[in-house]
Parts: structure tokens; C-alpha cells; sequence
């Protein structure tokens, strides 16, 4: 039986671009080896983060979305610990809800990349002000 994952690794941000790309390959042949499909992946690219981690104040993010079997999880993540560049990672198994949240966000990126007005959220009618009465 396999489930659909979401994973997001920060890279050390002393990598150069070649480096930086040779990590992320390596992770995804991995997936791909474990019998995984990936359904997705994203570069968010150098980002400032949150706390100092390893006194670094940034670094290199990358998602991938994929298909596979609950045991394989623990190879990954034993992958990313061993891997020096590496410094943060996080998976999460996706429900229904989270699927269809990530498909929505990746179809409206996809709209705004093409030239297309993001979909307008419904104007909110102005709230109507109490009628002061006065005390009698």
C-alpha cells in the first residue's frame, strides 16, 4: 500500500549552484529507487530562516511530493541525516485534505505564471452601523 508524502529539506546555503542540484538529485533517484513516484517537486530556493541553525542564518529549500510505502520513510530520513548538506528536513504524510489544498495551490501558481488574474475572493459587504438610540 503506498501513501502520498510531502517532504521539505533545507540545504546548507555554502553550496554552489552545481552542488545544490546534485543534492536534490540524489534525494530524488533515491525516491525513485525505493519504489516511490513523484507526483510533485519546488525549489523555493535560498531563504532566510527562521533561527540560526548550525550559525547559519539561511538556506537552500527544496519540496517534493511523492508516492510510496510507509517503510521506506525511515530510509529517506536516515538518508537525510547521514547527508552533511542537509541541515533541516521534514515529512509529512498528506490526507485527502492536504492533497487537495496542495493540487489547488499549485493550479493557482500555475494561473498567476501564465498571465492570468489570480481568482478574486468575493467582495464583503460593508457593516452596517447601529442606530444609536437616545435614552429616554
Amino acid at each position: 500500500m503506498t501513501n502520498r508524502y510531502e517532504t521539505v529539506f533545507i540545504l546548507t546555503p555554502v553550496l554552489s549552484e552545481d552542488q545544490t542540484k546534485e543534492a536534490v538529485t540524489k534525494f530524488k533517484d533515491l525516491l525513485k529507487k525505493g519504489s516511490g513516484k513523484i507526483r510533485h517537486e519546488e525549489s523555493w530556493g535560498m531563504r532566510k530562516l527562521a533561527y540560526p541553525i548550525q550559525k547559519k542564518s539561511s538556506g537552500f529549500y527544496h519540496l517534493i511530493e511523492f508516492e510510496s510505502d510507509p517503510a521506506f520513510i525511515d530510509k529517506l530520513e536516515t538518508e537525510y541525516r547521514r547527508d552533511e548538506r542537509i541541515i533541516r528536513f521534514l515529512t509529512v504524510a498528506m490526507d485527502k485534505h492536504h492533497v487537495s489544498f496542495a493540487e489547488r495551490r499549485r493550479d493557482r501558481k500555475a494561473a498567476t505564471a501564465d498571465g492570468e488574474a489570480p481568482a478574486a475572493k468575493p467582495a464583503r459587504a460593508p457593516r452596517k452601523k447601529k442606530e444609536e438610540t437616545p435614552n429616554a
